[in-house]
């Protein structure tokens, strides 16, 4: 049995993607669930938000690049082999290969955006039955799933650069759930509008390709990419209520998400209070993420010691809320048990 994946993506950038993957992990993992980040994005960000620099150092040297996603992948891309068996960063152990700490990272790579052109080039030959093109075209759900057995991982978490190009196809027909990421402005409108049409599309068009497989030992994924619901972050906030300016862009989402996501008729009754696909509106806590950055730790595990005194404090505490209502509301919505957590 596989390993659920919950996609983060909007392919509009600025939306907080990297930093709802990164902070979710570690809720999870504080409500006592073993979690794999999968850091899919080329651009390697939430690689970056777990590390620091001297690590990233040793893992991204000059040459190979064998401990990152990109390094798995090389026997496939050089036409020597298939996927490598991956290594796992422990974002919290002091010694990474020893595995106390219940968040593995799949080390993100800049060098993953070579891998575009290749995942176009096989994607069409997996309707002529291909072996090898639904090995590339497999290989990130592959990887993923491997991570979650070494692991023993409850849930692996992906995050992606914003985009529609080949990787992110490839990404996304790996994800059992998708869960979009909006900031309260035209720009997450339109990515809504992009987006909804190409994952059906995707959806629909990895279905038929899976007909053409042969009967072969090569698990693949299914490409459900079931949407999951949408979560508003960085709007301002001004005595617990949007700022006004942001309201008609917040009033709008819940039909746009109906209409170009799920692909159902509008419900002009539908509010973003009361939409059922909301997951949630959080705070920026601006104040926080530099704190946060510095210490190398969520906003809501901040201490005194890390400069979270005062008003701070207060909104550590609140963070760690929102956080927490976040993750029950997304294992709901993915038929995730946290039971067994409490």
């Amino acid at each position: 049995m596989s390993v659920p994946v919950i996609a983060f993506f909007n392919n509009k950038g600025g939306v907080g993607m990297t930093s709802l993957v990164y902070h979710l992990s570690w809720m999870y993992a504080d409500l006592g669930m073993r979690v794999v980040a999968a850091d899919l994005d080329p651009q390697a960000n939430l690689t970056a938000a777990f590390l620091d620099d001297d690590r990233l150092e040793a893992l991204w040297p000059e040459g190979e690049h064998p401990n990152t996603i990109y390094g798995y992948i090389q026997p496939l891309l050089q036409g020597t082999g298939d996927i490598t068996s991956p290594h796992l960063e422990d974002v919290i152990a002091t010694q990474p290969q020893l595995f106390s700490s219940p968040i593995a990272l799949l080390v993100g790579d800049l060098l993953l955006s070579s891998f575009e052109d290749e995942l176009s080039d096989v994607w069409p030959k997996c309707l002529d039955g291909n072996q090898r093109a639904f090995r590339v075209i497999s290989a990130f759900w592959r990887i993923m799933q491997e991570a979650a057995t070494i692991h023993a991982a409850n849930i692996i978490l992906m995050d992606l650069g914003p985009n529609l190009g080949a990787i992110n196809r490839s990404a996304l027909i790996a994800a059992d759930y998708v869960i979009v990421p909006l900031s309260p402005d035209i720009f997450s409108l339109q990515g809504l509008r992009n987006l909804g049409p190409t994952l059906r599309r995707w959806r629909s068009e990895w279905q038929l390709r899976l007909k053409q497989k042969s009967a072969t030992n090569l698990e693949l994924p299914q490409g459900y990419m079931q949407p999951a619901g949408y979560v508003v972050l960085q709007h301002a906030v001004r005595m617990d209520r949007p700022v006004k300016a942001y309201d008609r862009w917040i009033a709008r989402i819940p039909g746009e998400y109906e209409e170009y996501v799920l692909g159902e008729p509008v419900n002009p009754l539908i509010s973003i209070s009361n939409d059922p696909h909301c997951l949630a509106l959080l705070k920026h806590y601006r104040s926080l993420i530099p704190l946060a950055q510095e210490a190398h730790k969520p906003i809501f595990h901040l201490k005194p010691a890390d400069g979270a005194i005062g008003s701070h404090l207060q909104a550590v505490q609140s963070s760690y809320q929102d956080f927490k209502h976040l993750a029950e509301k997304i294992a709901e919505r993915t038929s995730m048990s946290l039971s067994r957590q409490y």
